[in-house]
């Protein structure tokens, strides 16, 4: 049987690490993987997808970063009741932004390459994008040092570093 996942990213970052690690992340699971940006799309048209994804008995993960919210239920009540359809067991809130998974991600070959601390990306679920932002080595753009980590990418390693990640790759990965 085809297997469908709709991923509900934010922006062009989210956008990347899944263009990248999607397939490999997901292994065996689903035999095509959409992209959706949510964040340039109307609450109507969001809606609509929903229900053609269920319809067609597709699946979907939506994705959404921590922010400012004090905590995980409260930013997942604030996109229930921006759209309404949404299943809150579907949700997976990063903790704390995006680029807190693209730290934990990176392995002792891109730490050494880009004269980054091991203690840097010991623990990463505190990190917000300027943290991250300021490891970018001069010369580089912010895209261009994604991909490379993506190239060297430590699922494990990430695992361990990140309890969003971890608990993302638990729940909507294995099995």
């Amino acid at each position: 049987m085809y297997k469908m996942l709709y991923l509900f990213v934010e922006g062009s970052h989210e956008r990347e690490f899944f263009v990248e690690l999607g397939e490999k992340i997901f292994k065996d699971k689903y035999d095509e993987i959409k992209l959706v940006p949510y964040k340039q799309e109307t609450k109507e048209w969001i809606k609509n997808l929903l229900k053609s994804i269920k319809s067609m008995g597709a699946g979907y993960i939506w994705f959404s970063d921590l922010n400012d919210s004090p905590c995980v239920s409260n930013r997942k009540g604030k996109l229930k009741e921006k759209y309404i359809d949404l299943d809150e067991n579907k949700i997976i809130i990063v903790k704390k932004e995006i680029e807190s998974w693209y730290l934990a991600l990176i392995d002792d070959i891109t730490c050494r390459k880009f004269k980054i601390k091991p203690s840097k990306v010991k623990n990463t679920d505190n990190i917000i994008k300027e943290q991250f932002d300021v490891l970018i080595p001069n010369g580089i753009d912010k895209i261009s040092f994604i991909r490379e980590i993506l190239k060297f990418a430590s699922i494990e390693k990430a695992r361990q570093r990140n309890k969003s990640f971890d608990y993302f790759v638990n729940k909507h990965c294995l099995g």
